[in-house]
């Protein structure tokens, strides 16, 4: 286990890790801007809403990183003005250079979650994808998000992990660990380089995750906030235990010598089990047992 931090060492943390990793961010993570990002996030949102949502017209991103959801939310039209944040300048940099390559519109600010500059009622939506769990003082935040928001508004998070469902991912990544001499030996690849030789952000990403959540716990934090409407879902679960093992079998070889074919595999397998869990499980099994939870939830209006 990482010692622990304090709330100041777990931003300056947060901030440099993510500075070293905006170059290959995209890349490591599979993130899409065409018509498959695009179809992710759209149905991340239905799944946190409930529905297909009319759109917002004034959007606040948290944690913006590169831009995956706010560019994806752009390129389908369910946001107008969009306004993203991060604490990371390097990230800002790369979701800019996203955003001028796909001809979009966007205000980036860097800025701590907790501590947000921008005057009151200023957005129709407040939105992440994986940041809370990066927040050391969740309720804090959510007071900021309220304070933000106008009347009628809402928050939207998505990609935040379960704490029991992050337990159960370890079965995956045990086993492909315990299996990955033999793979590397199936397709000829040689063995990873160590982590003072590899990325140079794997020294501080044992350090950037603070929170892995219970369904309860987020509810708790949004109504507290004095938010309405709480809803929890879950997403992922056959998808994750998928995923995680092929990431684990990957991070024991030569990036160069795993071939394209296997990755094919293991992207478009990932892909069709995304589809299964959405289709067979997800509304059939609680959602704490998920490796992600959403979250979404409405700013009450004035009486």
């Amino acid at each position: 286990m990482p010692p622990a931090l304090s709330a100041e060492e777990i931003r300056d943390v947060n901030t440099r890790y993510h500075d070293v990793a905006a170059d290959h961010y995209d890349a490591k993570w599979g993130i899409d801007f065409g018509d498959i990002g695009r179809e992710q996030v759209l149905v991340k949102v239905d799944k946190a809403v409930g529905h297909r949502p009319d759109g917002w017209a004034r959007s606040l991103e948290i944690g913006a990183g590169t831009g995956y959801f706010t560019l994806n939310l752009l390129r389908a039209g369910l946001i107008g003005e969009a306004t993203c944040t991060d604490i990371s300048p390097g990230m800002l940099a790369a979701l800019r250079a996203n955003a001028q390559r796909l001809g979009l519109d966007v205000r980036t600010e860097q800025v701590d979650a907790e501590r947000l500059p921008f005057a009151d009622e200023s957005f129709d939506l407040v939105l992440g994808h994986a940041v809370l769990h990066h927040i050391p003082d969740l309720r804090r935040a959510f007071d900021e998000f309220a304070r933000v928001l106008a009347p009628g508004g809402s928050v939207l998070f998505a990609g935040e992990p379960s704490r029991y469902g992050d337990r159960l991912a370890c079965v995956p990544k045990r086993a492909a660990g315990a299996l990955a001499p033999l793979w590397r030996r199936a397709i000829g690849a040689r063995p990873a380089r160590s982590d003072s030789d590899g990325e140079p952000d794997a020294a501080l990403e044992g350090f950037v995750d603070v929170h892995a959540f219970a369904p309860g716990e987020l509810q708790r934090a949004a109504t507290a906030a004095g938010f309405a409407d709480v809803r929890i879902t879950g997403e992922e679960l056959l998808a994750n235990w998928f995923g995680w093992a092929n990431r684990t079998l990957e991070a024991t070889a030569e990036p160069a010598d795993v071939p394209w074919a296997w990755r094919q595999y293991a992207y478009r397998g990932y892909l069709i089990l995304q589809e299964l869990d959405r289709r067979l499980l997800e509304s059939r099994l609680p959602p704490a047992i998920f490796y992600n939870l959403l979250i979404s939830a409405r700013k009450p209006r004035r009486a």
